[in-house]
């Protein structure tokens, strides 16, 4: 088995620890303070990776250059607005179909991937991309009436539009990260991987604690006051990341982000196992076209 794969399955496990501990922390505060914890809250341990691999394991620090600066900029400003979009979903009645179309952000890193880096994923990749996403797609809409219908007939609608946008910049974030790690050039993926999670984090909080300065004031003592979870959140946050940049170096951002909707499997799982939630025939059809998708990935991709 390939690095890769076992990262990436860790880091979306990871990933929904952290998304479940951010749900927690809405309960004591606003939306931008709990997009903010993941950030801002993550940075000592994404530096504290770097010492790590620098002073415990003896791995050069890599030396920026202007193209790794460039990637990683664009790389966390995406982040930032694909995560404000997907978020702003949240405040339409009906976003599940919205949701669902930011959930395409695999097929299109493939097609930024082809666009930046020239990356052709194999045939076998883009079927297990395809399968998955749509995988993902029918959960997401598995409680909507007419659930298929509305996946096909509201391709133009406001909510799917903005999914769709979050989606796009989701898949740039994913291939501008994986540029600028490459860019680097050394010494190894997980140097190359920590390094440029710690420059963007550093980025994402200070652009996020400028617009908190700026508009939302008070959230900064919401934020205070719940330190210890929030603690939590970014390190959840900061080493799924962490596994993210490192899979992404070692693999294309796509493939990475194909077999990424395993994370799916693991929030459902919670759903039906820990709180008991009945299932959907629609709901089973779109877990089992995952498991599909990831299979096609790892046998053929």
């Amino acid at each position: 088995m390939e690095l890769w794969i076992p990262i990436t399955i860790a880091a979306a496990f990871l990933q929904n620890l952290r998304s479940a501990a951010q749900k927690q922390l809405k309960t004591v505060m606003g939306t931008t303070g709990a997009t903010f914890v993941r950030f801002g809250f993550g940075v000592p341990f994404a530096i504290l990776f770097v010492w790590f691999l620098n002073a415990g394991l003896g791995y050069r620090l890599p030396n920026p250059n202007g193209a790794f600066l460039l990637w990683a900029a664009i790389g966390g400003l995406g982040q930032v607005g694909a995560t404000f979009l997907l978020i702003h979903l949240f405040s339409f009645r009906n976003f599940a179909v919205g949701t669902a179309y930011s959930r395409t952000e695999p097929a299109q890193a493939a097609i930024f991937g082809l666009v930046i880096l020239a990356e052709w994923p194999s045939v076998g990749a883009l079927a297990a991309i395809a399968i998955s996403v749509f995988g993902v797609m029918l959960i997401s809409v598995a409680h909507e009436p007419k659930s298929l219908r509305n996946l096909v007939t509201s391709v133009m609608s406001r909510n799917a539009l903005i999914g769709l946008a979050s989606g796009t910049l989701f898949g740039i974030a994913a291939v501008a990260y994986r540029s600028a790690s490459l860019s680097l050039g050394g010494p190894n993926a997980m140097m190359q991987a920590a390094y440029t999670l710690a420059w963007v984090i550093v980025f994402q909080t200070v652009i996020m604690a400028g617009w908190m300065i700026w508009k939302d004031r008070a959230e900064i003592g919401r934020i205070a006051r719940a330190w210890k979870p929030a603690l939590f959140t970014g390190f959840v946050g900061a080493s799924a990341s962490f596994g993210w940049f490192t899979a992404m170096t070692l693999q294309q951002a796509a493939i990475v982000k194909a077999l990424a909707q395993i994370e799916m499997l693991f929030t459902f799982a919670a759903s039906v196992f820990y709180f008991r939630e009945k299932i959907t025939r629609l709901e089973t059809a779109g877990c089992l076209l995952i498991v599909a998708g990831i299979l096609v990935l790892v046998l053929l991709g």
